[in-house]
């Protein structure tokens, strides 16, 4: 099985160093979209592109990851919502269990049907422990998953959740507020989490400032992922981009 860019990801933890990851959803950009973000992604020394969302309904996957490829060299990931959302042009696949539900289709029932479809596929395969936090407001991922996101407030659970993730062999731990949240992560849950864990600790959803990114990092994130303010305001690639490189090495 391929590792070559889990294995960045480990080396860059391994030396302390953040990254930033912008997420894209299909049905929210056009090619010209695309062109924008490739372009503040490129000068702002993006790490990664996440591509996908909750529903995708649009049938351009393949044709939005391939635009990105001809003309960015920053790795892409799928970051699916339904096992539909597989394209053999991207660089890896966040292969998403959802560890803080009791939804059976989400723990393993949609990975049985999509299996053979991803093998095929020749993706590099990160198995990842999905965890959605309460964001302050009702989201797409929340509603799509039939499941009861973890209270922003039990940073036992959040940290427990994260544990048997890991002693289960998922290989990234993937904390998510969802899109629109109305407020991050806490500093709290995610220093919490990032001490009981070696694997790397993924964060994303309701960051709207440089500021938010940089706390989240010195906190234990590893990666900080941003997509709904961006397609607010893309100039925040930049700003955030910048927030993150500027953590300290192990701090």
């Amino acid at each position: 099985m391929k590792q070559a860019l889990y294995n960045q990801f480990i080396e860059r933890k391994k030396s302390g160093k953040k990254s930033f990851a912008v997420l894209i959803d299909p049905d929210k950009v056009d090619n010209e979209k695309i062109d924008q973000l490739l372009m503040l992604s490129t000068e702002a020394k993006v790490d990664y592109f996440f591509v996908g969302g909750s529903l995708v309904i649009s049938s351009h996957l393949d044709e939005c990851i391939q635009q990105i490829k001809s003309s960015s060299n920053i790795p892409v990931l799928l970051f699916p919502g339904s096992p539909s959302q597989v394209s053999k042009y991207a660089d890896a696949l966040l292969y998403l269990s959802l560890i803080s539900g009791r939804n059976p289709e989400l723990l393993i029932g949609q990975h049985v049907i999509s299996a053979p479809f991803v093998k095929k596929s020749g993706l590099e395969i990160m198995p990842t422990g999905y965890m959605v936090i309460d964001g302050g407001a009702p989201t797409t991922v929340s509603y799509i998953s039939n499941a009861t996101p973890i209270p922003a407030d039990k940073n036992e659970i959040a940290m427990c959740t994260a544990m048997a993730g890991e002693m289960l062999g998922m290989k990234l731990i993937y904390m998510d507020a969802g899109s629109g949240a109305k407020r991050a992560i806490t500093e709290h849950m995610i220093e919490k989490v990032a001490r009981h864990i070696e694997i790397p600790l993924i964060i994303g959803g309701g960051i709207t400032e440089p500021e938010k990114a940089y706390l989240n990092c010195k906190a234990g994130a590893d990666v900080i992922v941003v997509g709904n303010a961006i397609e607010k305001d893309a100039s925040l690639i930049k700003e955030i981009s910048n927030a993150v490189h500027s953590v300290p090495v192990n701090a």
